[in-house]
């Protein structure tokens, strides 16, 4: 757990496999429990603490109760799939929660104009880049196309969106990404798109001119995962909320994220699921200094 860095990337990617299940590694030392309390032995369970301790220190925050902080707006962010059949529903699910902002990827043609429809009257304002998407209750200016497509992708990919947000505290750029997909093959761990993708990213967010970013999307990775540095280089710690996103049916690993530059993200939660494989999460924001 302490050392998952030495664990290659070089080599089918092995140390991105492991850092996309991290705090799972925490069921050994429930293993390791059970084998010292078979032996009777004093000496392994006080060996234990030194798992325990590391574990509680990595991923232990969520699970103390206290104040999160106030918050200026709230973002879901949502990979909504491809293969949604209950697109309206999916999208009342999220304004019930009444956010400020709502991104979306996998977006298609024929479930688009239903997404519209439903998210219109409280989200006035959207915009839409291929299959991703924002709905916004603020204004938005400056929409263009986030051009991080890897070079051996088709060009008709289009899975980047930058816009900026007029919020009572200012113009917010706001990006909404969906990285491409990960493979588990027998050659290893197969993301080399991805990491092409996330370094795309990470320079567009350097070069970003507003100081205040909102990032939101469904990254195929986590934030422990070197191969998404680029982007968490240029974006503020997140944090470490058990907040499994995918996949539904048992959530194992946070792949969706929502960060921010020059902005605090105060709490990330999931929401109940949809018609999707992922579930949405949430994340209140403080934008205000």
């Amino acid at each position: 757990m302490v050392f998952h860095s030495a664990v290659p990337i070089t080599f089918g990617h092995l140390g991105s496999l492991l850092e996309a299940f991290l705090p799972w590694l925490g069921l050994a030392v429930v293993m390791l429990l059970v084998l010292a309390l078979l032996r009777r032995s004093a000496t392994a369970l006080v060996a234990l603490l030194l798992p325990v301790a590391v574990w509680a220190d990595l991923f232990g925050g969520p699970l103390l109760s206290g104040d999160r902080g106030a918050h200026d707006i709230t973002a879901i962010q949502h990979n909504v799939s491809d293969e949604n059949t209950a697109p309206a529903r999916t999208a009342q699910a999220l304004v019930n929660a009444g956010p400020e902002l709502i991104a979306l990827e996998e977006l298609t043609p024929s479930a688009l104009p239903l997404y519209e429809r439903a998210l219109a009257p409280a989200y006035p304002h959207h915009a839409v880049e291929g299959s991703v998407g924002l709905w916004s209750v603020y204004p938005l200016a400056d929409v263009r196309l986030l051009d991080i497509r890897p070079r051996a992708i088709d060009e008709g990919w289009r899975r980047g969106l930058r816009v900026g947000a007029r919020t009572p505290w200012g113009e917010v750029a706001v990006y909404v990404v969906h990285l491409p997909s990960v493979r588990v093959r027998l050659s290893g761990f197969d993301c080399g798109y991805r990491d092409e993708s996330a370094g795309l990213l990470g320079d567009a967010i350097a070069a970003e001119e507003l100081e205040r970013v909102v990032l939101l999307g469904d990254f195929n990775g986590t934030v422990d995962d070197r191969g998404l540095a680029p982007v968490m280089s240029h974006m503020n710690p997140p944090t470490r909320d058990f907040a499994f996103s995918w996949p539904e049916v048992f959530p194992m690993s946070r792949i969706d994220h929502i960060m921010a530059r020059s902005a605090t993200v105060t709490h990330v939660r999931t929401l109940p699921a949809t018609g999707s494989d992922h579930l949405p999460i949430a994340a209140d924001i403080r934008l205000a200094s």
